[in-house]
């Protein structure tokens, strides 16, 4: 009789707890299981083809992006020059710089690709949907946030590349730099700039429907995930990497995290930021765009077997950064109601 109680002690916890996980996170490693028992799925069946649903699911998902866009959001926090700086130069440059001190403990085939992935995560741009929406639980400076995300993924067209291209190229991987270029304007900026030019007219329709294209979207990094990690197992990619390895690119992924965000935290006490801007800098600064991370591994990577193991550090990273930044929002925007409530007591006719 106590087993018994035992065990449903230990089923109720693993349930409550697999009620917490993101269904997103839950996907994904659903996807890379199918890929790994059914890597070819889309050449048995000849009905499918995977590269055109992911590559016209992808102008897709930015048309809507640019549809959701409010011009107006983008132009009140377009002033805050010193917060903007401070977002960009984390996640362009900062993140960067932290990967290449790593890259002298290189010293193999298997670990420079390992390094590589990670370096791609680092040199991705920062997301846009969640970190907006960690920032208004927080209670913090949203125009702000709206701008920087997404001005982050516009610059990361061209800066994205240019940092892989100098890595790849010298450690002997053929890198396309212009053609990557121009297939990221064309699968991305073009349809951003063309649901911006429509925002007037079918704007508000597409906030509306928000939930159903964010639905659609993730949909489509799924199959994208699914696709990569197919090639890669087909190919065998992954046989020669130990799972030492892939423990420690955990370990350094967290670790990333921890001092991006007291780097920024840092500099944010320094420049005396508003908490509303300290707190947009902080969830800005330290995040990076799973959508970005699959489109680009798609793009820059697509004639590599190896394109699986590149969307393994963001895919860590998302899940670390969805868990640790909605448990920071929520304890802000905690704090941020009882000092407003304590002021209220205070002084009866703040409002």
């Amino acid at each position: 009789m106590k087993g018994i109680n035992t065990f449903a002690i230990f089923a109720l916890k693993l349930i409550l707890m697999l009620k917490k996980i993101d269904g997103f996170i839950v996907g994904l490693l659903c996807m890379i299981v199918l890929a790994y028992w059914f890597p070819g799925m889309d050449d048995n069946w000849n009905s499918i083809n995977l590269e055109t649903v992911t590559t016209v699911g992808i102008s897709l998902i930015f048309f809507f992006y640019g549809l959701k866009l409010s011009p107006q959001n983008m132009k009140k926090g377009l002033l805050n020059y010193k917060l903007h700086l401070v977002v960009q130069l984390t996640t362009f440059l900062l993140f960067p710089l932290l990967m290449i001190c790593l890259r002298p403990f290189v010293h193999s085939e298997d670990t420079e690709l390992l390094w590589l992935a990670l370096f791609f995560m680092a040199a991705l741009p920062s997301t846009v949907s969640s970190s907006v929406v960690m920032v208004s639980i927080a209670k913090g400076n949203i125009p702000g946030a709206i701008f920087n995300a997404s001005i982050s993924g516009l610059i990361g067209i061209v800066l994205t590349p240019i940092w892989m291209g100098i890595f790849m190229s010298s450690a002997g991987v053929g890198f396309d730099f212009w053609g990557s270029v121009i297939s990221l304007i064309m699968k991305i900026l073009l349809p951003v700039l063309v649901g911006l030019s429509l925002n007037k007219y079918l704007g508000g329709t597409a906030r509306r429907f928000s939930r159903y294209l964010t639905l659609f979207d993730k949909t489509i990094i799924l199959l994208i995930v699914y696709n990569s990690f197919g090639k890669s197992f087909e190919a065998n990619i992954f046989d020669d990497i130990s799972l030492f390895h892939l423990s420690l690119t955990a370990l350094i992924i967290v670790f990333t995290f921890v001092v991006i965000y007291g780097i920024v935290y840092f500099i944010a006490l320094k420049l005396n930021f508003s908490r509303e801007d300290r707190i947009t800098a902080l969830f800005c600064g330290s995040k990076k765009s799973l959508v970005h991370g699959s489109v680009m591994a798609n793009v820059l990577f697509k004639n590599m077997a190896s394109q699986g193991i590149f969307i393994i550090p963001i895919m860590v990273y998302h899940s670390l950064q969805l868990i640790a930044i909605s448990f920071i929002a929520q304890k802000y925007g905690r704090q941020k109601s009882v000092n407003s409530y304590q002021l209220e007591r205070s002084d009866p006719e703040v409002k």
